[in-house]
């Protein structure tokens, strides 16, 4: 059974059961709320942040009568009629600041140093949605930096409590060590013993953390993303749960880290076991399929470009050969 909904003023029809936040992803554009919370792959994820909060102006063709409160859009399901606000209203936008602001209150100003630089999706919220000063004068949380596996560190400072590491860690691995602990403003993302974590998807918490909060000891301080190339590639893994197909991160010829791949909404398409992801760093490990597309809104495209010669180069064979050493330089990895 198909509903309609509209969502800024676009009609679609989906599945019955479809949340608003997955409806205006097959929309698609900016109408999209973000999510810093929600994960499609995995279960009764989401409603933690607030950030894709929506107005529901119409609540169905049967009851018109519009929700009471705003909505958070990835833990409503659409009904058939329903009509529904997101950049269109000021009221939510206003709230998204509001939401932003908040998230951001214990959240220190590492950027400058922090390996998620460039590919963090609190910077991209802050970006669009956050307010130019902070109103908060009391003391921030801090805590110090752990070590939860051999491969993986924890800054709690930086963590948002969106639980996701905790979902993987319950719904991909065999067993679960790591968890929230304590309550309110103590909460805190944490294992009773550090060098806990050792399963052979622990490195999955890495990719699904939006903020610098869980980060790869491997590739901790050794380069900015942006100076580096994505390769997408595979290979043949042993492990049964793991496809093999991941993301090579390239400076020059060496592989300074591999990460699963990303869709568009920058969630995991497919989880990758620890032996691909910290033990195969090398170009022959992999059958390389070419570079990653980025999008050209992504601070990791700075550096890559999809180079064509013009037309005048291609018909003139003196310029072709003064321009050989740049067409290779643009051509290799």
């Amino acid at each position: 059974m198909s509903m309609k909904v509209t969502i800024d003023g676009i009609a679609i029809e989906v599945e019955a059961g479809t949340s608003i936040l997955n409806a205006a992803r097959q929309i698609g554009g900016d109408i999209v709320p973000p999510a810093m919370c929600y994960y499609s792959k995995l279960k009764d994820s989401g409603g933690k942040c607030r950030t894709c909060l929506v107005k529901v102006s119409k609540g169905s063709e049967k009851d018109p009568r519009p929700m009471p409160k705003l909505v958070a859009s990835c833990r409503t399901a659409v009904m058939d009629g329903m009509e529904v606000q997101n950049i269109t209203s000021p009221e939510v936008l206003e709230a998204r600041k509001g939401i932003v602001e908040i998230l951001l209150i214990n959240h220190p100003l590492d950027c400058p140093i922090c390996d998620q630089a460039g590919e963090c999706d609190l910077q991209n919220l802050a970006f669009d949605h956050g307010a130019v000063k902070t109103r908060y004068e009391f003391d921030r949380r801090k805590f110090e930096k752990i070590d939860i596996g051999d491969k993986i560190q924890l800054h709690m400072t930086r963590c948002i409590l969106c639980y996701r590491c905790v979902f993987v860690a319950d719904q991909i691995t065999d067993h679960r060590i790591h968890g929230i602990l304590n309550r309110g403003d103590h909460s805190e993302i944490s294992t009773y013993i550090h060098h806990a974590v050792d399963n052979d998807f622990s490195g999955n918490v890495i990719d699904v953390c939006p903020v610098g909060a869980l980060t790869d000891k491997t590739f901790r301080f050794k380069n900015r993303v942006w100076f580096t190339k994505p390769v997408e590639a595979h290979r043949d893994c042993d492990h049964e749960k793991c496809n093999g197909k991941v993301t090579l991160w390239y400076k020059g010829e060496e592989v300074l880290r591999v990460t699963a791949r990303k869709d568009e909404y920058g969630e995991v398409e497919e989880f990758i076991c620890n032996t691909c992801r910290f033990d195969k760093k090398k170009t022959s490990d992999w059958v390389i399929e070419g570079p990653r597309k980025v999008s050209h809104k992504s601070v990791i495209s700075s550096n890559h470009y999809d180079f064509i010669p013009l037309p005048v180069v291609k018909t003139n064979p003196l310029l072709m050969e003064a321009n050989q050493e740049q067409f290779e330089r643009d051509t290799r990895l």
